[in-house]
């Protein structure tokens, strides 16, 4: 299985990038953003259980981060808006084949399928 993350790249401060995940041939139950800044943990962004697409996001970034699905392209996309240089990170896309409760969609340890991640830099 194969998570291909994408999307990432240089922006502005107050500026805008969608980050897309898609799976080999296949959908999972739960899919969910991380990222992870240089000497950080790896931390919740966003996540999505795929039956229903409720979205659960970091409290901190609730209103600039959405979360949604295209069930055709078998693709989750992560619309980051009204960036700062303090979400300059590399982003993860991680999946799981079961379909997690509200309160587990945030637990990493819980992903039994990673991306390669994709780098934001945000400039000031």
């Amino acid at each position: 299985v194969q998570l291909q993350a994408s999307g990432g790249g240089l922006v502005q401060a107050g500026g805008s990038l969608r980050l897309s995940c898609v799976a080999s041939g296949r959908t999972f139950g739960t899919y969910g953003w991380f990222r992870q800044a240089p000497g950080k943990e790896r931390e919740f962004v966003a996540g999505l259980r795929w039956s229903d697409g409720h979205p659960k996001f970091a409290d901190s970034l609730k209103g600039r981060f959405t979360i949604s699905r295209d069930n055709a392209k078998k693709t989750v996309y992560l619309q980051m808006n009204s960036l700062t240089p303090e979400d300059t990170a590399v982003y993860y896309c991680a999946a799981d084949s079961r379909s997690w409760n509200t309160g587990s969609i945030s637990r990493k340890n819980l992903y039994a399928y990673w991306g390669q991640g994709t780098l934001v830099t945000v400039s000031s």
